[in-house]
């Protein structure tokens, strides 16, 4: 009876979903449902269900649904349940530990945990290669691979989604080559793999060039999924090698390309640009992609971090605080729930075992800048470091930089960046748009307030500068009046000996052109003298040598 009645629901979902009508895929899911009730482990009404949530872009479901096949949620949980600690772990896998540089204590008993001396588990290796594969290796488990690989593509598990879209044409190929042993000429055929816009080829199935079109769609989305990873690949050694710019430059590539990227990826790009830019210098761009980044993804622990950082580097604390608390309530509802944030499948930077420690250093911490707020540190915000720019820098070099900054930070493209997104869940629009217009909205204040403070400072600066020259200018037309005084009066008492001088040396020039006129006049002056002394009629005594003429 049951039996029947889930043949029943199949069916009618089956031709539900051929109309590829959303209204009636949802329909076809509420039957699913029902027959999955009656029938826990139906195969056919398991892959309608899942290929449907696919359809609809409800790729967090397809996820849940799906979980137990994802690689990187194995790999922990295996992780998990094999160990307690990292001393544990490396204890039960020190027997399949191959060393890649030889330690020189060795032959001790006790072995020497040393960071530099690096070394791979031979366990580790085979759950990489296994994770992505079932149990159940018949045709009938091959769906699962394709449509999840594609639901993590969507989810930003590039790495998973690899695994799956992989492992789901090498077990189709498999099968095709099993099938093909017995089969003619006539009736060879390509390998058939479903993608989400052909929903409908679960109920019918497609043509030889249908099949075609199918397997390239899988093909090019590999071949998206690679280039991503291996962008993301360099950015990071980049970053690692203390190359910032070269990894700022291949996330921008991701995050700017013209093929939209994942929710989760493009968050995980901004937070790692981020990280970037905070280490280059650059503290504006740095808190702009973690306001990018948690508009994508609210309980992102890592930004609310980098974030609260970057606010106490530059003493902009009241905003600093706020961070903080909100990273301190994400840590009170860790604690309550004991798990993690978001979906099994999530990725974090944090465990849950390092919560508690991380709590009580957060609250200390916040209540330090409490005080600080308390003792008046709040107007003292480094608005230089902010904007870029070092003390003392010029009117052209803060207006340039005011400019660009205003460019790429303006409230208005605030929302840009979510045309190349691809949102796991359509309905989370509105609120992404909302915070990503909000802190961009905060972070241009700012940016605002810097710009008005250095301005004000430049130009008292430049004001100072002038008073400063026109006292010099002052001081050096003082200092010339008295030099010209101090000149005049040097003048004035070297003018006497200079005509006595000029005088003198007329006089000599004179008599030694006419030296015997000046004697001859001289004679006869004395001797007009003595004639008017004793007149004409007498004889006068003359002493013929005074006559030198």
């Amino acid at each position: 009876m049951h039996k029947q009645l889930v043949d029943k629901y199949v069916k009618d979902a089956r031709f539900l979903i051929a109309t590829r009508e959303r209204n009636d895929v949802t329909s076809a899911l509420v039957l699913l449902d029902a027959a999955l009730a009656l029938s826990p482990r139906s195969e056919l009404a398991l892959e309608l269900k899942a290929r449907s949530l696919l359809y609809l872009r409800r790729f967090r479901d397809v996820a849940d649904m799906l979980q137990d096949y994802i690689p990187s949620l194995k790999m922990s949980s295996d992780d998990s349940s094999g160990s307690v600690s990292s001393d544990i772990s490396s204890q039960q896998l020190s027997r399949e530990q191959v060393k890649l540089l030889h330690s020189d204590n060795s032959s001790s008993g006790s072995p020497v945990h040393d960071p530099s001396f690096k070394c791979f588990s031979i366990s580790d290796l085979k759950k990489k290669v296994m994770a992505g594969l079932c149990k159940n290796y018949d045709k009938e488990g091959q769906w699962r691979y394709l449509v999840l690989g594609q639901a993590c593509c969507h989810l930003g598990l590039m790495e998973d989604a690899m695994v799956l879209l992989q492992t789901g044409k090498r077990l189709a190929s498999a099968a095709f080559r099993r099938e093909s042993i017995c089969w003619s000429d006539d009736n060879f055929t390509l390998p058939v793999i479903i993608t989400t816009p052909d929903i409908s080829s679960a109920a019918t199935p497609p043509r030889n060039v249908s099949s075609l079109s199918q397997s390239e769609n899988i093909s090019h989305l590999l071949s998206h999924i690679k280039l991503l990873i291996r962008r993301k690949t360099a950015a990071i050694a980049a970053s690692d090698a203390g190359l910032y710019s070269e990894s700022i430059r291949h996330f921008s590539k991701i995050v700017d390309g013209r093929r939209p990227a994942s929710q989760g990826f493009l968050a995980e790009c901004y937070m790692h640009r981020a990280s970037a830019y905070k280490a280059s210098g650059r503290i504006a761009e740095s808190i702009s992609d973690c306001n990018k980044t948690l508009a994508l993804d609210p309980t992102s622990i890592q930004a609310l971090e980098t974030r609260a950082e970057l606010l106490e580097t530059i003493r902009c604390l009241p905003d600093c605080l706020h961070d903080l608390e909100h990273l301190k309530l994400l840590y009170n509802s860790i604690m309550r729930d004991r798990k993690l944030p978001g979906p099994p499948w999530k990725r974090h930077n944090v465990r849950y075992r390092e919560i508690p420690g991380k709590l009580c250093a957060l609250t200390a911490k916040i209540q330090r800048l409490k005080q600080r707020v308390a003792s008046g540190e709040t107007g003292n915000v480094d608005y230089y470091a902010l904007i870029g720019l070092k003390r003392g820098c010029s009117r052209s070099e803060l207006e340039r930089a005011h400019l660009l900054l205003c460019l790429r930070h303006k409230p208005d493209k605030a929302t840009g960046f979510i045309d190349r997104c691809e949102l796991a869940d359509e309905r989370d629009l509105d609120s992404v748009k909302d915070r990503a217009k909000m802190s961009a909205l905060l972070l241009y204040r700012l940016l605002q307030k810097g710009y008005s403070s250095v301005m004000s400072a430049i130009m008292d600066e430049e004001a100072a500068e002038k008073q400063r020259k026109k006292a010099a200018a002052a001081t050096a037309a003082l200092q010339a009046a008295i030099q010209v005084q101090q000149t005049q009066c040097c003048n004035s008492k070297l003018e006497p000996e200079t005509g006595f001088n000029d005088r003198v040396n007329s006089g000599e020039n004179k008599a030694a052109t006419n030296a015997f006129q000046g004697v001859f006049c001289r004679d006869l002056a004395a001797v007009g003298s003595l004639l008017s002394q004793v007149g004409f009629n007498r004889p006068i005594p003359v002493k013929y040598e005074a006559l030198s003429c």
